[in-house]
């Protein structure tokens, strides 16, 4: 298992972009969580097998059609804070 702690940028709030998140971490089997930040930011903290995360990582980032992500800070954490799913956080 690999663990990620991610920022995105960009036009990430008020489109519907953790719901995307997690839909797409619950498609492919991702457990962590998704919140905004006051920032602007949306935060992610996920965990899973090396593939599937590289693929939550790249779905992520190229986002959804309402949303516009500049830049992604990505950086391997120690813990992901779950209960066996994926959620949003607030």
């Amino acid at each position: 298992m690999i663990k990620k702690h991610m920022i995105l940028h960009g036009k990430v709030q008020g489109v519907g972009f953790r719901q995307f998140t997690q839909t797409e971490a619950e498609k492919l089997g991702v457990k962590g969580w998704v919140k905004n930040k006051s920032d602007g930011t949306v935060e992610v903290k996920a965990e899973g097998e090396e593939k599937t995360m590289n693929t939550f990582i790249e779905n992520v980032r190229q986002g959804h059609r309402f949303s516009s992500v500049q830049n992604v800070d990505i950086s391997d954490t120690d813990t992901v804070e779950h209960n066996g799913s994926f959620s949003v956080t607030f």
